[in-house]
C-alpha cells in the first residue's frame, strides 16, 4: 500500500470568515446590479431586435401550450403593433390546429421563462423583460458565490459580481427579453454547482480517509448521493433546453468534474485513483451528467408532446390507434424528426445580416449589435437639434479587454502550476468560444457578438483569479498586500467608469446625438445612423 499522507485542509480548505458574510457581500452585490437592472425595465417601450420572435412564442406557450403561428412577418410585424396597443389578438386563425403550428429554431425553455414574466406582469416591455432581468440579478450572486469558494476570499467573491454587474453586454441582455441571458444562467449555474461538489467530494474523501486506517483501499470509497452534482446536470440540462450550444459546455463540464475525481482520489494517495474513479464515480457521473440533462431537455417540450398544435405534431396519427405504446412511439418518431430540421435550420444559417460578426472579433468588441435606434427623435427629447436613443449590444471595453489578458496570463499559469481553477475557467471559455469558429469557416454561419454572453462570468473569473494574484497571498508583508489592493481598486474603479460612460446608450437614455456618437468606440459600431 502506498504511503498514506494528505491532509483535510489541504484536500478541502476552509471557507473564509463566517457563513453570514460569505452571504451579505454577495448579497450586497447582487442587490446593486439589480438596482442597475431592474430601473426603467420598460423601456424602450417597444419591441426590441429579436423579442419580436421570443415574446410572441413565449405567449403562445403560455396560452396554448405551443408556438403558434402570428399574424404579418418581419417585413410588416403587425402582430408588434398589436402588442403594443394592447390587442392581443395577434394569432393566425387556422382551420385546424396543427395548421397553425410554429417551426421555431430554439427549444422552448427559455421562452417558457419570458412567458413567466408576461403571465405575472402582463403582455408589456416590463412583464416580458422581468424574468431576464432576474436571471440576470441572480447571475450575479451566483458568480459571486462561486468565486468566493474558488478563492476562499469573500473579497475576491464580491469583486466577481462587481464586475460582472459593471458589464455592458450581461446588462443589456438583462433587460432585454432573448435567450442567451437563460442560456448564461443555467450554464454558471451548472458550473457552480460542479464546483460545490468538488468539495463536496473531496470532503467525502478527506472524511473516510480520517475515518479508519484499516478500512483504506486502493481505489477508495464509493461516494454515494452526490446531490450537486445531480443539480449540475439539472442546470445543464436546463441550458441545452434554453439553445441547443448549451451542449458545449455539458460536454466539456462532465469531463472536467471526471477529472476532478480521478485528481480527488490521487490527492489522497490512492495507487489504484483512476480505476477507482472509474469504477465508481463515472457510473454516478454518467446518471447526472448525461441522462439527468436529456430528461430535463425532453421535459422542456411537455407542452409539444401534450398538445396538438405544435409544428410536426402529427396529433390525428398518434393517437388514431387509441394504443398508448403507439401514441408514445410516434410522437417520439415525429420529435426526432423535428430535432432534425432545426439541426439543419442551423448548420444552413447564412443569411447576411448588417450586425453580424465573426467570433475572433467578439473578445475585441469590434462588431456590438445594434438592438434599438429609432429615427426621428423631436428635438424636445433632448433640448438639442439632432436626439439619439440607442440599446447598444456591447461589452463593457476596459473589462473585456482587460479579461483577454486574464486568459492568457491563465493559460501560463495553467502550465506552469496545473491550478484547477485555472484548467477550469479556460475550459468554459473555450467551450463557449471556439466551437463558433467551426461554424464560422465551415457553414459561414450568421453569427452575433452577444453569443458570446455564456463566457462573460467565466471572462470575469479569469480576471478574479489574477487579481487574486496581484493582491498576493494573506500572509504577504503589508507593503506588498497595499500595492495590490491599490492596483486592483483602480481597475476596478476604471471599469466603474467606462460602464458609467457607455450606460446612457446601454439603455435607451435620450441623449443628444453628439452625446451618442461620443461614446461610439469604434466606426464598426455604427451602422445606419447618422455620422
Amino acid at each position: 500500500m502506498k504511503n498514506w499522507g494528505v491532509s483535510a485542509q489541504r484536500l478541502v480548505p476552509p471557507m473564509p470568515g463566517g457563513a453570514l458574510l460569505g452571504w451579505l457581500g454577495p448579497l450586497a452585490v447582487a442587490i446593486f446590479g439589480g438596482l442597475l437592472r431592474f430601473i426603467r425595465l420598460g423601456e424602450p417601450k417597444a419591441v426590441v431586435f429579436d423579442e419580436t420572435f421570443y415574446v410572441k412564442d413565449a405567449y403562445s406557450l403560455i396560452t396554448h401550450g405551443v408556438e403558434r403561428v402570428m399574424l404579418g412577418d418581419d417585413k410588416d410585424p403587425i402582430s408588434d403593433r398589436r402588442i403594443m396597443a394592447g390587442n392581443l389578438d395577434i394569432f393566425k386563425d387556422c382551420p385546424q390546429p396543427a395548421d397553425c403550428g410554429s417551426f421555431v429554431a430554439h427549444p422552448p425553455l427559455g421562452k417558457w421563462m419570458i412567458g413567466a414574466g408576461e403571465w405575472l406582469f402582463g403582455m408589456n416591455p416590463f412583464g416580458w423583460r422581468f424574468v431576464a432581468a432576474l436571471a440576470g440579478t441572480l447571475s450575479i450572486l451566483i458568480l459571486a458565490r462561486v468565486a468566493r469558494r474558488m478563492t476562499r476570499s469573500t473579497l475576491l467573491g464580491c469583486l466577481a459580481g462587481t464586475l460582472l454587474a459593471l458589464d455592458g453586454l450581461h446588462l443589456v441582455l438583462s433587460r432585454t427579453a432573448l435567450l442567451d441571458i437563460f442560456l448564461m444562467f443555467w450554464v454558471l449555474a451548472g458550473f457552480a454547482c460542479l464546483v460545490a461538489d468538488r468539495d463536496w467530494a473531496r470532503g467525502r474523501l478527506a472524511g473516510w480517509y480520517d475515518a479508519s486506517v484499516s478500512a483504506r483501499t486502493e481505489r477508495g470509497p464509493r461516494l454515494g448521493w452526490r446531490p450537486w452534482r445531480l443539480a449540475a446536470g439539472l442546470c445543464l440540462g436546463a441550458a441545452c433546453a434554453v439553445k441547443w450550444s448549451g451542449i458545449f459546455f455539458l460536454i466539456a463540464f462532465a469531463v472536467m468534474s471526471l477529472m476532478w475525481d480521478f485528481g480527488a482520489r490521487r490527492a489522497v494517495g490512492l495507487r489504484e485513483a483512476y480505476r477507482g474513479s472509474l469504477a465508481y464515480d463515472l457510473p454516478g457521473g454518467f446518471g447526472a451528467l448525461a441522462i439527468v440533462p436529456a430528461v430535463t431537455f425532453v421535459a422542456s417540450w411537455t407542452g409539444w408532446f401534450a398538445t396538438a398544435g405544435g409544428w410536426g405534431r402529427n396529433w390525428d396519427q398518434a393517437t388514431s390507434a387509441g394504443n398508448p405504446f403507439f401514441f408514445a412511439l410516434d410522437s417520439a418518431r415525429s420529435w426526432l424528426q423535428y430535432q432534425s430540421q432545426v439541426l439543419g435550420y442551423h448548420s444552413g444559417l447564412d443569411t447576411y445580416h448588417s450586425w453580424m460578426s465573426e467570433p475572433w472579433h467578439w473578445p475585441l468588441l469590434l462588431r456590438p449589435v445594434s438592438f434599438w435606434y429609432p429615427a426621428n427623435l423631436p428635438p424636445s427629447a433632448c433640448g438639442s437639434d439632432q436626439c439619439s436613443q440607442a440599446v447598444l449590444g456591447v461589452g463593457t471595453p476596459a473589462l473585456w479587454y482587460a479579461a483577454a489578458l486574464a486568459v492568457i496570463a491563465l493559460v501560463a499559469w495553467y502550465f506552469s502550476s496545473r491550478d484547477w481553477r485555472a484548467g477550469a475557467v479556460l475550459l468554459a471559455f473555450a467551450a463557449g468560444w471556439l466551437p463558433w469558429f467551426y461554424y464560422a469557416i465551415a457553414d459561414n454561419r450568421t453569427m452575433y457578438l452577444f453569443y458570446m454572453i455564456p463566457v462573460v462570468p467565466f471572462m470575469v473569473l479569469a480576471l478574479t483569479l489574477c487579481a487574486g494574484l496581484v493582491l498576493g497571498r494573506r500572509d504577504a508583508p503589508p507593503a506588498r498586500r497595499a500595492a495590490g489592493a491599490a492596483a486592483v481598486g483602480a481597475f476596478t474603479l476604471i471599469v466603474l467608469i467606462n460602464f458609467w460612460w457607455l450606460s446612457p446608450v446601454l439603455t435607451a437614455e435620450t441623449v443628444t446625438h453628439a452625446q451618442w456618437w461620443s461614446r461610439m468606440l469604434m466606426t464598426s459600431w455604427v451602422t445606419g445612423a447618422p455620422k
